[in-house]
């Protein structure tokens, strides 16, 4: 069996499968089997470059897809560690290059990282994703490069990579309600998980936080470890101005271009970013952050699909978006995006969604009442914990939309196209809800992530 998203058999895949045969799936927080395998294998986390440290509910993709083209705009290297892959597992890995934009990992070279790990391992107990994460510091320490810019799995206090003392920069951003079963009910005891990733007396960069309740456990933290610590909203803020980005912090206003990822949610991300990145001690100019806005991409998160195989089911001149966020908080910024669209051209909304059974559902739905025509709720392939359709359907009528099950993407982008009238203006269509559907899509649709 092939891993869900993969679209060829590369070496790595296979020895990944091979570790999935052996070991459990999903999470398992805690420090201690990661940090046994880690003194195997010599502890390579403590021979990285500066590293950038992000956690959060929502935004660690984009702020970690900021800091890498700021990063790279002055011609530094960064390694980059993501997680999940929405089509190929290279994607968890990129390298930096001196000078350049970083590449995904080569196949041979990840393919021998997952072996050496896994022969460490020994066969103990462990999860494919603490051996994973292993696998990051391998990569990460034994290739040069300026920076090493480093996703949180799960929370932050207990997860893999976490064993990280010494970190540049920690980052947390944006807290809403995920994963209550392993990181607790309310976004306090969210926070408390997320602000595990502080380190006494070292830099912290504090993002948007809507809820006060989350900012007071984080800046709390902050200030009992005596981290210098940097707000948004306080410290340092961005918005929107004339069709610009303005970015002020004690160190001064940049004017910028409006960044390239689209909604006003990426004015908050951006600028965590820029703080943080000067927080952990590299040098950034505006020129830097003009070119940051221009070139920094994020695939699967609010991405426009111009061209591919699945659009030939779609209506012809329809605007389709995908989007991996799927909580409550997600949903909440994603629909704000589509009605700014619809502000700026008015488009009949179709969403096709699919979610997996960690979710919800009814509030990720709610944030879309009044905006969308309709709903079609799809699974997702291979994943044994989708949410059925039908019951998606349910789920999506309880938050009050008009919903109808779908078989497929291409099947729900078929009955778009049976009810848009040739004479209106085509219409504007999400899919997502989950990264492993929008996975599917872009696998699909012959655009993967490069």
């Amino acid at each position: 069996m092939i891993p869900r998203g993969q679209t060829a058999v590369s070496e790595a895949a296979q020895e990944i499968e091979k570790l999935m045969g052996l070991h459990p799936k999903g999470f398992d927080l805690s420090l201690d089997r990661i940090t046994r395998l880690l003194d195997v294998l010599g502890n390579p986390h403590r021979k990285l470059p500066p590293v950038i440290h992000v956690a959060g509910t929502n935004g660690k993709g984009s702020v970690t897809a900021f800091c890498r083209a700021l990063l790279e705009a002055g011609g530094y290297s960064a390694h980059v560690h993501t997680s999940p892959h929405l089509v190929n597992w290279h994607e968890r890995y990129r390298i930096g290059v001196a000078g350049g934009r970083g590449q995904l990992v080569d196949d041979a070279v990840f393919a021998d990282a997952v072996r050496r790990v896994a022969e460490a391992n020994a066969g103990q107990h462990i999860t494919v994703f603490e051996i994973l994460t292993a696998v990051t510091f391998i990569l990460f320490s034994e290739q040069p490069a300026d920076a090493a810019i480093i996703e949180v799995g799960l929370g932050g206090r207990f997860d893999a990579t976490n064993v990280i003392s010494d970190p540049a920069v920690s980052v947390i951003m944006p807290i809403s309600l995920d994963h209550q079963p392993y990181l607790g009910d309310r976004v306090e005891l969210i926070a408390a998980e997320k602000a595990g990733i502080m380190k006494p007396g070292l830099p912290v960069v504090i993002g948007h936080q809507e809820y006060d309740a989350a900012l007071e456990v984080l800046m709390s933290t902050a200030e009992r470890l005596h981290c210098p610590s940097a707000v948004f909203g306080q410290d340092f803020m961005a918005h929107e101005e004339y069709g610009r980005l303005v970015y002020q912090d004690e160190y001064g206003l940049a004017d910028l271009p409006l960044p390239r990822l689209p909604g006003r949610h990426q004015y908050a991300n951006a600028a965590a970013a820029i703080r943080a990145v000067k927080a952990a001690g590299f040098t950034v100019t505006e020129t830097m952050m003009e070119k940051a806005m221009n070139t920094v991409e994020w695939p699967g998160r609010l991405q426009r699909l111009s061209d591919g195989r699945l659009l030939q089911h779609a209506p012809a001149g329809a605007e389709i978006w995908v989007d991996g966020g799927h909580n409550p908080g997600a949903g909440e910024v994603i629909a704000e995006a589509m009605a700014n669209f619809e502000e700026r051209q008015s488009r009949p909304l179709f969403l096709i969604i699919g979610m997996i059974n960690t979710k919800d559902p009814v509030g990720y739905f709610k944030a879309f009442a009044g905006l969308v025509e309709k709903v079609f709720c799809v699974p997702i392939r291979g994943s044994d914990a989708m949410i059925d359709p039908v019951i998606l359907s349910n789920a999506a009528y309880d938050a009050g939309l008009v919903a109808e099950p779908m078989s497929t993407v291409g099947e729900a982008l078929e009955a778009i196209k049976a009810v848009t009238d040739p004479q209106a203006l085509p219409p504007r269509i999400l899919v997502g809800g989950s990264l492993y559907l929008v996975g599917d899509v872009l696998s699909d649709n012959g655009t993967p992530p490069k």
